[in-house]
């Protein structure tokens, strides 16, 4: 990961806007810089992945116009190798480089047509104007505000933004910023049940296989070390026994699990022995759960409750491997259950119902798990990338007919299974395995812990007084009150950086429930064993 930071006036003095910068450090501690441009400022926190020398930092500058981005361009070779037929010369390995040669051909239609994960802003200097745009999934984080005066200032965390802007909001995925206007170039939800897919089961279940082999292969391409969480679940299983297949030497994997009932860590351990992986175990306790809650929710700009739960382990793990390798990539299994399906979406009373949540989902995923991998991942000095967020993928994925995406096999997320069965990148066990939500997996005590301190933290009365001070997402468990009365202390009055509260779809039958863990649902089942 990277941070990017731009505002767009420029008479603020460069120590006030290095003061915002330096607030996400960690995210790009190899090296920063600012660039004062006409319009305004440009900073840059460098974390090294692709193109690792000094020359390779941004800013990048061409013919009066610059740009900073934290992304990850895929096929960028080609798109270079295009560009010096017609003439450009290139100073860096980087990626991002191509950025600007792009733009001064193709403008703002460049956004488009990246394979790309990423969050830009380009100064064109000719117009003095600034263009910012956001990958289509939201995986690299953007956000915005405006400064007292009406400046539009750009950055990576709202961190960033805290103390310039009165209100922060989420730059939206899949749009760019040009002129005070915020434009779609790109919906990856938009209109797809008229457009679904004719292709049989079988053209399916293929097509996901390979377009998911190709996402993950893609997403080893680095510079520097890459590792990969293994929880044990299908989902990150499926990326380490793929990318366990694609590479020469073992793979370094990482679990973690509480000290007294960790459930996925004996799962993780079997599939790091099937694909002989480096395997790494972390064993976290009580103690560490709960002294990990302030920084998880600092870290993370969030009040919601699956949300947090889900982060303290992965923060934790995460925080390991920074300390104890140099691993600075990190592959993990987000946004799987958005496309295939939850435990909570086998109560879906058609297929239309499906699909119009796996559109809610997909919209809304950057504000919920996409932020817990960006934030529990970056805050550690590491980089992510979201194998089942592929755009080729998703958009594929998105067009399948959602009556055969739901479960009416026994099993959820059957096409997904069964597209791997025949590799056998992983054992036929934890393919066919229920899904244990991420918390529940680390160990059934953590979320208890959790809820047991928030209910010492509170009196019954106290909760009812102190609860009714927010209007917006309102907190409804002692243990929503105290995430976020600490979100407000670091994040005051900016509740609206998140939509709501991640919970099962409370109009269908079986799901009107009062806590977001999957526990609670009537099919959990063997899921938590």
């Amino acid at each position: 990961m990277c941070a990017i930071l731009t505002y767009t006036r420029s008479d603020v003095s460069v120590e006030f806007f290095e003061e915002l910068l330096s607030k996400t450090i960690s995210r790009g501690p190899d090296m920063s810089r600012v660039q004062k441009v006409k319009g305004g400022w440009l900073g840059f926190n460098r974390l090294s992945i692709m193109g690792l020398n000094e020359a390779g930092m941004q800013p990048f500058n061409l013919n009066g116009n610059s740009v900073i981005c934290n992304g990850e361009l895929y096929g960028f070779e080609f798109l270079k190798k295009y560009l010096v037929s017609l003439g450009y010369s290139f100073k860096s390995e980087s990626d991002c480089e191509i950025l600007l040669p792009l733009y001064e051909k193709l403008g703002t239609k460049m956004f488009g047509l990246l394979d790309a994960e990423f969050a830009c802003v380009i100064y064109d200097g000719e117009k003095d104007k600034f263009i910012a745009a956001r990958d289509p999934i939201g995986i690299r984080p953007l956000y915005y505000g405006y400064d007292a005066d009406g400046y539009i200032v750009f950055a990576s965390e709202p961190k960033n933004l805290v103390g310039a802007c009165a209100k922060i909001m989420p730059f939206p995925p899949g749009h760019y910023y040009e002129d005070g206007k915020f434009v779609c170039y790109r919906d990856l939800t938009l209109d797809k049940e008229n457009d679904l897919k004719t292709d049989s089961l079988q053209q399916i279940i293929e097509n996901i296989h390979d377009k998911l082999f190709n996402g993950i292969k893609k997403r080893l391409d680095a510079d520097a070390p890459v590792g990969f969480l293994l929880s044990g679940g299908l989902d990150s299983s499926l990326v380490c026994g793929v990318a366990a297949s694609l590479s020469d030497k073992p793979i370094e994997t990482f679990a973690i699990g509480m000290d007294i009932d960790a459930i996925d860590l004996k799962y993780a351990r079997e599939v790091a022995e099937y694909i002989h992986s480096n395997h790494h175990e972390v064993i976290i306790t009580k103690d560490d759960v709960i002294n990990a809650l302030e920084p998880v929710i600092a870290a993370l700009g969030t009040y919601d409750i699956t949300t947090i739960r889900a982060s303290i382990g992965m923060y934790l793990l995460c925080k390991w491997i920074h300390e104890n390798t140099d691993i600075k990539v990190v592959l993990t299994g987000e946004i799987s259950d958005e496309l295939f399906g939850y435990k909570y979406t086998d109560f879906a009373p058609n297929a239309k119902a499906f699909q119009e949540e796996a559109k809610k989902r997909i919209r809304e995923i950057h504000m919920y798990d996409v932020l817990r991998a960006d934030r529990c991942i970056s805050v550690n000095s590491l980089e992510a990338r979201v194998p089942f967020g592929d755009l080729d993928f998703v958009d594929y994925v998105m067009g399948i007919d959602p009556a055969k995406k739901m479960n009416t096999y026994g099993i959820g997320k059957y096409l997904l299974r069964k597209a791997f069965e025949k590799d056998e990148v992983i054992p036929h066990s934890i393919l066919m395995r229920e899904k244990a939500a991420f918390s529940d997996a680390v160990g059934h005590s953590l979320r208890d812990d959790l809820m047991e301190y928030a209910d010492n933290t509170y009196s019954y009365a106290d909760y009812e007084i102190r609860k009714k001070k927010y209007t917006h997402a309102t907190p409804f468990t002692k243990e929503s009150l105290l995430y976020r009365e600490i979100f407000e202390k670091y994040y005051p009055e900016q509740s609206q950086m998140v939509a709501d509260f991640w919970m099962p779809n409370k109009n269908w039958k079986g799901c009107d429930v009062n806590d977001p863990s999957a526990r609670v649902l009537s099919n959990y089942g063997m899921s938590g064993k």
